[in-house]
């Protein structure tokens, strides 16, 4: 006969406890039962585990080779219980993101597939907007915004940082040549945002600072629509390394005047209202997406 979990328990219990009635406390049994589950054990596996005096309990030999094996066994019930108690416990729901279409595109959409696997029980609604979107009109639980923040009503959490660098197709160079200088484009098409100026500040040294003001030839809403026209060969444009990081590893896009940039990296925070209860579901986001951001 197979030996029992009940007979494992009541042998770990008399062993640290010291005795069969503490075992029988702490198990909440009778002292006859734990008496009967250690007879039984000893039966099956035809040895004496236990040397019983009228004063203590000595582990024989066996009895200590055998204690090693029941903990690990013992220890790996609780620690499935505990995986099983967690998997009941894991965060469930809907949970909204907001981010600008460049970093929903070519940041967080890669990683959803992962998130699935790990969290099943969320269900992402993944929504986009170019400008900041307000939290609580939007039904918003967490926005991911780049750049300065200036909300004070928000709380963030930095993800990561990326670097800005002025860029441009081969196809484009090939037909226009490459800036060697700064002052040179003023000759060049620049391809810049429409609706935030401060984006066509571009991180170069010129008599104007660390920045030069792009005179666009091209203007775009949506940093992805500027990448596109980038890569169509029609200009000159200004972006952050993750959304771009594919176009330089293939060399659809390469930098230029690399030597006049000026290292600014742009900070990528996730929003929430300071008041917001943050939900499980929230913490898995935040946690996951901060630990393969960086």
């Amino acid at each position: 006969m197979k030996t029992t979990l009940e007979e494992l328990l009541a042998f770990r219990a008399v062993v640290d406890t010291g005795s069969i009635t503490a075992a029988a406390d702490q198990l909440e049994q009778t002292v006859s039962g734990i008496s009967r589950a250690l007879s039984r054990l000893e039966k099956k596996l035809g040895t004496t585990l236990l040397r019983r005096t009228t004063r203590r309990l000595e582990l024989t030999e066996e009895g200590q080779a055998f204690l090693a094996r029941t903990r690990a066994i013992l220890d790996a019930m609780d620690a499935a219980e505990e995986e099983m108690a967690t998997r009941r416990e894991a965060p469930t729901g809907l949970l909204r993101v907001n981010a600008a279409s460049p970093f929903m595109l070519h940041a967080i959409v890669p990683l959803v597939p992962e998130f699935h696997r790990l969290f099943p029980g969320i269900h992402l609604e993944l929504n986009t907007d170019d400008l900041n979107v307000d939290l609580l009109a939007q039904r918003t639980d967490i926005a991911i915004r780049i750049g300065t923040l200036r909300d004070s009503t928000l709380h963030a959490r930095p993800l990561c940082s990326s670097r800005l660098r002025v860029l441009a197709s081969p196809a484009y160079l090939a037909q226009h040549g490459k800036p060697k200088r700064v002052a040179d484009l003023t000759h060049h098409a620049l391809i810049g945002n429409s609706q935030l100026s401060a984006l066509n500040d571009w991180p170069l040294r010129s008599p104007q600072g660390d920045h030069y003001r792009a005179t666009l030839a091209f203007s775009a809403s949506s940093g992805e629509t500027m990448r596109q026209l980038a890569l169509a060969g029609l200009g000159l444009v200004c972006l952050a390394d993750f959304m771009t990081e594919a176009d330089r590893t293939r060399g659809d896009l390469v930098q230029v005047l690399a030597r006049d940039t000026v290292e600014v990296r742009q900070p990528v925070n996730a929003v929430y209202y300071r008041n917001t209860a943050l939900s499980s579901r929230i913490t898995a986001f935040l946690d996951f997406l901060a630990a393969r951001l960086q």
